[in-house]
């Protein structure tokens, strides 16, 4: 359908509003580019789905559904046999988790409801327990391996631990000795350039024997550290070259449990993003109290108590409105803002939400027929003069519609006699 005929009746914002109530970036693109559609089958499913997805709210209220990866950074890594980080590896588990979850919103006291269509989204889900939380268990966070994710790793660290005691021993007794406490700034214990040191005052750095690591802005103090402890912290040092290996190490294998399903991970995290979108049409649908309204063959449309979905539900005036059914052209006359321009928009904008598997909001019993094109040529001035560029817009707009137009559309003129 045209996309200019779709932006004259305010599609666009109704895919606003939609795209605010997805939460992953998957959903919110499927929601921006959800475009009407003129195959009455798949308009009727994509009707149901968002019935199914109503339905399952009202039986077991709303999935909970996270911001996720798109898995396009974390596919190229994997498929190149890259080392993924530790950001990467939680977004991994993280997905694993809420496909996890999501199956299991899905399964619990479903047997007795029939969802054929959310069925097969829920059931393509991917979720493995097992490297979920081997994921977890070895990242605590994005900066943090975890002590006991190897038993290297956590031998390094126990000697990483009793050295920087045994310094801090050293270095508490040497700043309170009778000998060196006078020549300390302050008694704190601090570090520079991943050595530790202690703060002396600059006119003292002479009385002690070590190596200066860095000298206050000020210039009164500077940071020593003593030769009794450089040995241990080279050791020290040695160690977290060891510790950088062998998280290295970790993350490698850790990266290495995903190669065999890297394309379960795409499909799991393009799926939960489908429902994302699924279920924001739902909640949409609450919102706005809407309804699956009736598919018809015989090209009419029958709607009751219409409202426009843009409009403030609690002062808009509901309408009725038929065409198509005894016959197919409908005049709408009445005085100015007596509510002409809104009817039409009204029309067209259910009409295409509705293409697009959206509900709408009408009472029951309402019908709209799937037509192959929608054609709108409705001004948004409500003034009596007219400039001529504006008229001829509309001649060339109104010319457009009658060469492509065919038995099986719907048009939308506004004020057509107005402009003659």
């Amino acid at each position: 359908m045209g996309q200019k005929y779709i932006n004259k009746l305010e599609f666009n914002k109704i895919l606003d509003i939609l795209t605010n109530f997805c939460i992953t970036n998957i959903g919110k693109n499927l929601a921006k580019n959800l475009q009407p559609c003129n195959n009455k089958e798949m308009v009727s499913n994509l009707l149901k789905e968002t019935t199914e997805a109503t339905s399952l709210i009202y039986k077991k209220s709303f999935p909970e559904i996270l911001p996720i990866s798109d898995m396009d950074y974390i596919s190229k890594i994997l498929e190149s046999m890259g080392t993924l980080n530790n950001k990467s590896l939680l977004e991994v588990a993280k997905i694993l988790k809420l496909s996890s979850n999501l199956k299991n919103y899905y399964n619990e006291n479903v047997e007795d409801f029939s969802f054929p269509i959310l069925e097969k989204y829920f059931s393509m889900l991917y979720t493995n327990l097992n490297i979920q939380e081997t994921i977890q268990h070895c990242i605590l966070d994005e900066d943090t391996i975890a002590d006991d994710a190897s038993k290297e790793l956590f031998n390094i660290r126990k000697k990483q631990k009793n050295l920087e005691d045994s310094i801090k021993n050293k270095l508490n007794s040497f700043m309170h000795s009778q000998t060196y406490s006078k020549y300390i700034q302050e008694n704190l214990i601090t570090i520079r350039n991943d050595r530790y040191v202690i703060p002396i005052k600059e006119e003292f750095k002479n009385m002690i024997k070590g190596f200066i690591h860095d000298i206050s802005s000020s210039g009164s103090t500077v940071f020593i550290e003593p030769i009794s402890i450089f040995e241990l912290n080279n050791e020290i040092s040695s160690l977290k070259a060891d510790e950088y290996k062998e998280i290295e190490k970790i993350l490698s294998h850790l990266t290495a449990l995903l190669y065999p399903i890297i394309d379960e991970l795409k499909n799991t995290t393009q799926i939960i993003g489908t429902l994302d979108f699924i279920f924001a049409k739902a909640k949409y649908a609450l919102k706005i109290n809407a309804i699956e309204p009736e598919i018809n063959d015989n090209k009419f449309i029958n709607l009751i108590g219409a409202r426009h979905p843009l409009l403030d539900e609690n002062f808009v005036v509901p309408i009725d409105i038929s065409i198509g059914i005894s016959f197919s052209t409908l005049v709408i006359t009445g005085p100015n803002t007596g509510g002409k321009t809104v009817t039409l928009k009204t029309v067209g904008l259910l009409t295409l939400m509705a293409c697009s598997g959206l509900h709408i909001p009408v009472k029951e019993h309402s019908s709209i027929y799937v037509f192959d094109n929608i054609y709108a040529d409705i001004g948004d001035e409500q003034s009596i003069q007219e400039s001529l560029s504006t008229f001829s817009a509309h001649m060339h707009n109104i010319i457009e519609i009658l060469n492509n137009s065919t038995s099986n559309s719907l048009v939308l003129l506004d004020e057509l006699g107005s402009r003659y």
